[in-house]
């Protein structure tokens, strides 16, 4: 009897969580996403479902290598497999134990505020060099714990934070808001995201070129990208700076890094729109073809958040300075955005990560096509742990930071070598990561022993010489005319 209830407890936890997955997070099946579904039937939401569904027919895909070089074969578990290997009071969630974080994340906000405030000035630091170094450490700080407190908005957009949804929507609404993102447009773009990660058709972030895209960008033909000459380290550089600066706020505006298929939206809203700042494709805009009609009224919401903080700091910027405000929030707002982009750039993009078109994708595939990294007490203590668990993340969006270790723990077993990550040298591995994906991942495309569906299936490639060479120009045009 004893063991029959532990059953159903676990059972209702997993019932619960799976309710408020399939509107925040992963579909309800491993075939495909709800997207392809507008009206999914009941049968299709159901745990027992998923067992019984296969996850994509075995085939002959021929030579599949990643960008070290390593032979690669699509993962062949469940979603249920999954599920059921993690402990179930790893989807507990607690609104009190999320509010605790909350308060000590703001807690040392103000308290770094209030000690450079009061002791770092002329008075007490007389030299002008040795001011302007600490309060550059000041921005460093308060992005650090900026980027904190993003992090505990984004558990509640995945409603990770409690069991009650308003409870994750009101904190999350004023908690980035804060911090001028727009919350409920970011979580249901970012919805999106998790029902279509690694398809390079419908994922909403950092969908990589293709081969074609990655050309047309340089004004070459898609046959000579593998012929052309090295790129020089410092371009690289230069280009990985200006993503870390301008990426977080170009994606809001313009959808730089989500996909481009608009039109196949299923209200039609998307015909003739394309990424873009005067293409109507942003996260402000109620009409944006990133939503439905229905969620016109979150954006608004959203919109108002914005407007709200942005009068705030306008008021402040008047009343004490705008070269204060420059230090005490601008600055390290750059820094919460940097740490943004490196966090979500590099939790889906290395050499080791598969991309695949819509054929051959499924949701068990494009959720262990991310990576862990290690960034030690950074990543752990003042980022949750969502540098370090994501591959978790992406599987059951609804466990919260703090469970999120023993179940990742317990979702390697089912992964084996599915499971990908990147922990060496922890901080310094971690930014050093940031330099190698933009020097050998530039664009996808096919292997060049893919046979049949394996071309369907794809890997960054890049012309600096690093990992498999790409498609000469006579197998690129060979692999064309055979699909």
């Amino acid at each position: 009897m004893a063991s029959t209830a532990v059953a159903d407890s676990q059972s209702a936890t997993r019932r619960g969580v799976s309710r408020l997955d399939s509107e925040y997070s992963s579909p309800s099946t491993a075939v495909a996403s709800p997207l392809d579904s507008p009206r999914p039937s009941a049968s299709s939401t159901s745990l027992s479902s998923l067992a019984s569904e296969a996850v994509i027919e075995s085939k002959d895909l021929g030579v599949l290598l990643d960008t070290y070089g390593n032979p690669f074969e699509p993962p062949d578990f469940t979603i249920k497999d999954i599920r059921d290997a993690i402990p179930a009071h790893c989807f507990e969630r607690s609104a009190l134990k999320g509010y605790l974080y909350i308060a000590r994340d703001l807690l040392c906000l103000a308290t770094t505020f209030y000690v450079f405030h009061n002791y770092v000035t002329a008075e007490n630091i007389p030299s002008m060099p040795a001011r302007a170094g600490l309060w550059a450490l000041y921005t460093v700080l308060q992005g650090f714990f900026g980027t904190g407190i993003w992090v505990l908005a984004h558990e509640c957009g995945h409603q990770a934070f409690s069991t009650s949804r308003t409870i994750n929507n009101v904190t999350g609404w004023f908690l980035h808001s804060a911090l001028l993102v727009p919350y409920y447009s970011w979580q249901l773009s970012h919805s999106a995201h998790h029902k279509a990660t690694g398809n390079l058709e419908r994922d909403m972030v950092f969908v990589p070129r293709t081969r074609e895209q990655q050309a047309t960008r340089l004004g070459k033909m898609a046959h000579e990208l593998g012929e052309l000459t090295e790129e020089t380290p410092i371009y690289s550089l230069i280009m990985l700076i200006a993503q870390q600066l301008f990426g977080w706020p170009n994606y809001l505006l313009t959808n730089v890094t989500g996909h481009n298929f608009h039109e196949r939206q299923r209200e039609g809203r998307g015909k003739g729109k394309s990424n873009g700042l005067f293409g109507g494709v942003n996260h402000f805009d109620p009409r944006s073809p990133i939503y439905d009609n229905k969620h016109a009224g979150r954006i608004i919401m959203s919109d108002i958040g914005i407007l709200i903080t942005s009068t705030i700091l306008y008021y402040l910027g008047n009343r004490f300075g705008w070269t204060n405000m420059l230090v005490w929030y601008f600055i390290p707002y750059l820094w919460v955005n940097h740490w943004l982009v490196a966090i979500t750039y590099l939790q889906h993009t290395d050499p080791s990560l598969p991309h695949y078109h819509s054929e051959e994708w499924n949701f068990v595939r494009g959720a262990a096509a991310t990576i862990d990294r290690e960034m030690g007490f950074i990543g752990r203590s003042l980022f949750h742990g969502i540098i370090e668990t994501h591959v978790l993340h992406h599987y059951v969006s609804t466990i919260p930071f703090y469970n999120a270790d023993e179940a990742t723990e317990a979702i390697k077993k089912v992964m084996g070598k599915h499971y990908r990550s990147d922990t060496k040298d922890g901080a310094w591995g971690f930014l050093r990561a940031m330099y190698r994906s933009a020097r050998s991942c530039q664009w996808v495309e096919p292997s060049v022993g893919a046979k049949g569906a394996g071309k369907k299936i794809l890997f960054f490639r890049n012309r600096n010489g690093i990992g498999p060479r790409p498609l000469n120009a006579e197998e690129y045009r060979t692999m064309k005319q055979s699909k």
